[in-house]
């Protein structure tokens, strides 16, 4: 039984996902991986609920980089494909 509420529940959040964002995927993915990886750090520290603080922390930085510099390169791209579709076009 425990194992179908499990269940139950990941898709009741990841049904919750659908209509997000870019950024807010890379945000809560982030903070997610963070905050898994500092509880499995804190609980061999000793104290699992600060490692997964922590964890989550740096996992939301981490994802905000990662979303900053995602949005840089497809500006970059934008703008060299506008400045390439220009310079064809004058060429006419």
């Amino acid at each position: 039984m425990r194992k179908v509420a499990s269940l139950v529940a990941a898709i009741v959040l990841l049904a919750g996902c659908s209509d997000m964002t870019q950024q807010q995927r890379n945000l809560g993915i982030g903070t997610v991986g963070g905050a898994a990886g500092g509880a499995v750090i804190g609980a061999l520290a000793g104290n699992a609920a600060l490692g997964t603080l922590i964890g989550a922390g740096a996992g939301l930085a981490g994802g905000a980089i990662y979303n900053h510099v995602q949005q840089n390169q497809q500006q970059a791209q934008s703008a060299a494909y506008k400045q390439g579709y220009a310079a064809g076009q004058s060429s006419h």
